[in-house]
């Protein structure tokens, strides 16, 4: 990927220089902090869903959504601000370029990405900051963040129409997480926004059930 040359942002860097030059430079931080800190806030937002779900319904859950969504696409049109796709570079090598630089930079997770073929790449998310306290259900809250990156790169490059795929998770007893990303036809349902639309109506269901 380092030969792209593509110098993709980080989203707020401003913040970021502030934690590396006042927390992470001093001899008495420890950064495994900001995984507890990080880990925190992750369980916070899932148990905010579940309650909004619970005890709004629909409604609570398409409010949160659509929150969680933005965020992600705030962090997409971050990265991608002032980017450039250098000249001859195959779609499928930018998007694989994005999807690596989200793993590493914006869900701190090491990975092992591959390209496919000429519109088709994967990766192995190999550890998971939250797969140690997520059950395999809750990952669903990640998709909404992710559905805003989908969008961010869509809308700053419309060519850039890619189908994404989870086909194993930790979670769920996998050794690693694998997403599949293959270029999308042209009237094709998304099958990101479809199976997420599925885990939604599911946890609908999950949360009347607790009301009984």
């Amino acid at each position: 990927m380092e030969t792209l040359k593509v110098r993709f942002s980080y989203p707020w860097r401003d913040a970021g220089g502030r934690c590396a030059r006042e927390a992470l430079s001093r001899a008495d931080y420890d950064p495994t902090s900001l995984f507890r800190w990080g880990n925190m806030l992750a369980m916070s937002v899932l148990k905010m869903l579940e309650a909004a779900e619970r005890e709004l319904g629909e409604a609570g859950q398409r409010a949160m959504v659509a929150a969680l969504t933005e965020v992600g696409r705030d962090v997409g049109r971050q990265i991608l601000e002032g980017v450039h796709i250098p000249k001859g570079t195959a779609p499928i090598e930018f998007i694989s370029a994005y999807a690596s630089w989200i793993n590493r930079e914006i869900y701190a997770s090491p990975e092992d990405p591959r390209i496919d073929g000429e519109d088709r790449c994967s990766f192995d998310i190999v550890w998971c900051p939250h797969q140690d306290s997520y059950r395999a259900f809750d990952c669903r809250v990640q998709r909404y963040l992710v559905q805003g990156m989908i969008d961010a790169v869509r809308e700053r490059f419309p060519e850039m129409n890619f189908q994404v795929e989870v086909t194993r998770t930790i979670p769920a007893g996998s050794p690693v997480c694998t997403f599949e990303l293959q270029r999308k036809r042209p009237g094709e349902a998304d099958n990101w926004e479809v199976y997420s639309s599925s885990l939604a109506k599911k946890a609908l269901e999950k949360a009347e059930q607790t009301k009984k």
